[in-house]
């Protein structure tokens, strides 16, 4: 790995650190950010590991440091999503023979996707485990959770082409 790619996937990592902390919008257990944003540039450009490194890196960061949980038996499952998620799409971007708005909409949804359902499921075994299920807390916002991965990933679209260009004249 070159000094130029390690230094953008730290720099990366940090801007998912910063995101994750700064543009929170909160309601109950639902939280709009972001933070998805350096994972899909660094899967998009770099490739699925890469995408997984910044997710995994950039969310234990998050969790350790900045979340008021620290870290608990749980801590990996609330990593784990948006680890999958870099991989997926890098996975998904270098399959995919179709490189435009629309089918990079089509991937940062299903990202998307894969964090809500894998966060839906760290919910689900913290709340078992720790005593404090719910039905309405664990599933009670997934429709508004899939609303915003899906108006968030159309936002992604749109920026991230030009985005993803500018990038190859740089890097």
């Amino acid at each position: 790995m070159s000094t130029k790619r390690l230094t953008t996937l730290a720099m990366l990592i940090a801007v998912y650190v910063l995101l994750s902390n700064l543009t929170p919008i909160r309601l109950i257990q639902f939280k709009f950010t972001l933070e998805a944003f350096p994972i899909l540039v660094a899967a998009f450009f770099y490739g699925p590991f890469d995408g997984m490194l910044v997710g995994l890196v950039g969310s234990s960061i998050y969790q350790v440091l900045f979340s008021s949980y620290g870290i608990t038996l749980t801590t990996p499952l609330w990593i784990l999503p948006h680890a999958f998620s870099g991989f997926l799409a890098g996975f998904l971007f270098f399959r995919s023979e179709k490189k435009d708005a629309l089918h990079l909409g089509i991937i940062s949804t299903l990202s998307a996707f894969s964090v809500t359902l894998l966060n839906t499921l760290a919910l689900y075994v913290d709340s078992k485990l720790y005593g404090y299920y719910s039905a309405q807390l664990v599933f009670g916002s997934l429709v508004l959770k899939f609303v915003s991965g899906i108006l968030l990933s159309a936002v992604f679209a749109l920026i991230l082409p030009k985005l993803l260009e500018q990038l190859k004249k740089v890097i």
